[in-house]
């Protein structure tokens, strides 16, 4: 058999298509599909100023490779970062193994793209330019789980829908980081919700006694993996975080959506009317700014919100009214500085039923854990609503399996193994297992989009109607 020689050009078109080909199966691993195989998922980690960022990675994950590309400005919060990673790779008790390939420089962003490492950008740090990176990393081709909140603006939830649209031509994920969906009580408040005999319909209510109430009260000074937590000076500046008004309800407005209306789609269009909103400061003093920060004076930044007692007024509180498919529904956050001894982060949680209330309480009465009560409602008997409640529950030990009732002073108190109150920090695992299930299965639910971007309309038109409202 005759070889014939290969023509300059042919070898030329060759060399330039194999070149092509090995570029795409290295660094272009956007494209891939996922199928749920060891490692195929790789992170990359762009500018993580805030605590979320590590806890994401304070698990290992086999779809995950354990080679994570980080993308961020010289500082200490990138050095804050890669110090607790390390503190997890050298842990006593399940190590992990994280390997941090990192570059430093203003042009992080950029780079990024131009590089493509990875395939999967986590995102969780300053929130001002936090969309704007969404938008680019989903133009890349790049799926994207984002801390919350992922608009602080009526202009960044506009800039927000416009990914959304991106990520669906691109075939690419947007996904936020909801944790309280994974907590034990918010969870058995939606299925102990689902029972007519038992809770009946959820009430319409009113504004002054709304059928669906969400409270969250949080601190400044915290421990977290077992430390003080550290905060940016950023953290204290709402140009910046984002007022607590689009912050922190972010999750209490995602529980409502997916508690009351479980698999359903809102349209924020047609159904949501918005009725109220309010916002207050946390005063804090350079003193208690500098325990949190270790800054020693106020920055320039926060210089217009200190005011002549050089205390500093945070607009980290505020309240929602609303209404969603005519439910009245009310969500508030608090921050305070400190939580009293012994106490931690609190929420409250009530939905009303046409027969029983689901009510989760995290007061000094529960020693600060929270606990899911079932109260009588509307003409219902104590009798009736003890045996409704019976027969609900080897439904629900069937999905939960060591979940009992008590009889208690607040009504009857569902019993929960503390097997299952794994604390806040595991539940970012949790979410991130979620995630990866979502790639492998190449989709996210058919309402997860519509009703993260409802949810973004009613905390950023909230802070708008806030700042107008006197």
């Amino acid at each position: 058999m005759n070889i014939q020689p290969i023509s300059a050009l042919k070898a030329l078109f060759f060399l330039i298509s194999v070149t092509i080909m090995t570029a795409c199966s290295s660094s272009d691993k956007s494209q891939e599909g996922f199928s749920g195989k060891e490692g195929e998922v790789v992170l990359i980690t762009l500018d993580p100023g805030h605590f979320h960022a590590h806890l994401v990675q304070k698990s290992m994950y086999d779809q995950v490779d354990p080679k994570v590309y980080v993308y961020a400005p010289d500082g200490q919060e990138v050095k804050d970062h890669l110090e607790k990673i390390q503190s997890y790779n050298t842990r006593a008790e399940s190590p992990t193994s994280w390997q941090q390939e990192v570059y430093l420089g203003n042009d992080f962003l950029s780079r990024m793209i131009s590089e493509k490492k990875g395939n999967v950008v986590v995102m969780a740090g300053n929130n001002q330019k936090k969309t704007e990176y969404i938008k680019e990393a989903i133009d890349a081709g790049l799926h994207v789980l984002a801390d919350k909140p992922m608009a602080i603006t009526v202009s960044n939830f506009e800039l927000l829908k416009s990914a959304f649209e991106a990520a669906d031509r691109n075939g690419v994920m947007l996904y936020d980081i909801m944790t309280e969906r994974h907590e034990i009580t918010s969870i058995l408040q939606k299925e102990f919700s689902k029972f007519p005999d038992l809770f009946g319909d959820i009430e319409k209510g009113s504004p002054d006694n709304p059928a669906v109430v969400k409270e969250s009260v949080h601190h400044f000074f915290k421990y977290v993996s077992g430390s003080v937590l550290k905060r940016p000076a950023w953290f204290f500046d709402v140009s910046q975080q984002g007022e607590g008004i689009v912050d922190v309800t972010t999750h209490l407005v995602d529980l409502i959506q997916w508690a009351c209306f479980p698999g359903e789609i809102i349209d924020y269009n047609n159904e949501i009317e918005m009725i109220s909103a309010s916002r207050w400061p946390t005063k804090m003093s350079l003193q208690e700014f500098s325990e949190v920060t270790q800054v020693p004076e106020f920055p320039e930044y926060l210089k217009q919100d200190v005011d002549e007692d050089n205390v500093l007024n945070v607009y980290a509180n505020g309240e929602i009214n609303y209404t969603i498919r005519g439910i009245h529904s009310k969500v508030i956050v608090k921050w305070n500085y400190r939580a009293p001894e012994g106490a931690a982060d609190t929420h409250y949680s009530i939905m009303r039923g046409t027969k029983a209330n689901l009510v989760i309480r995290q007061g000094p009465e529960q020693n600060f854990k929270p606990i899911l009560y079932v109260e009588k409602a509307g003409n219902t008997s104590e009798e009736e609503l003890a045996k409704a409640l019976k027969a609900s529950l080897p439904a629900i030990q069937a999905k939960y399996p060591g979940i009992d009732i008590k009889e208690s002073e607040w009504g009857w108190e569902i019993v929960v193994p503390k097997s299952y109150d794994v604390g806040h920090e595991a539940h970012f695992a949790q979410v991130t297992e979620k995630f990866l299930q979502y790639l492998a299965e190449g989709k996210l639910p058919d309402w997860e989009v519509p009703n993260m971007i409802t949810k973004y309309y009613i905390t950023t038109k909230a802070l708008e109607m806030a700042r107008q409202s006197k």
